[in-house]
């Protein structure tokens, strides 16, 4: 029979050694009962592209899973890049005209870059598909997401 510390914190409790009370429990016996065997540990993603999620072997959506290999792929970049004058230049240049008139106009040389839009990404596995509509604020957004896409759809092979 073991013996099992007092759930109050009595004086067989493993934390009352070192106050002066008796020190810790000898150690549970084992009962030879069942023994559950460890989840399985899931796989890391490797890739994350708007609601999909790429495992070293699996394809995770919000529709279901897949295995990677044998997938395809599809890319369409709806994007907008635009360049403009930003807002803040032309009324510094405005205001600057009265009290330094050439050097001023050299903020209308300032430019800004505007990137709007969604790409979207498109997996499919025999009969299933699931699109994600990937947001885009910035061109180092476009660059990441199509890097992405490259580097999983290098692994369906």
């Amino acid at each position: 029979m073991s013996h099992y510390p007092d759930p109050h914190g009595g004086p067989g409790s493993p934390w009352n050694a070192g106050q002066g009370l008796p020190g810790p429990v000898p150690p549970y016996e084992s009962t030879g009962g069942y023994s559950a065997p460890l989840p399985a540990v899931p796989e890391q993603p490797i890739a994350v592209i708007g609601d999909i999620t790429v495992t070293q072997n699996t394809v995770v959506t919000p529709g279901g899973s897949f295995p990677l290999r044998g997938s395809m792929w599809a890319i369409n970049d709806m994007t907008t890049v635009q360049q403009g004058i930003p807002t803040w230049a032309t009324v510094l240049a405005v205001l600057g005209f009265f009290l330094v008139c050439a050097l001023s106009l050299l903020l209308l040389l300032v430019k800004e870059t505007t990137v709007t839009g969604t790409i979207q990404v498109t997996v499919t596995y025999g009969d299933r598909f699931y699109t994600t509509q990937v947001p885009v604020r910035s061109p180092a957004d476009i660059t990441r997401t199509h890097q992405q896409f490259n580097y999983v759809r290098s692994l369906t092979f």
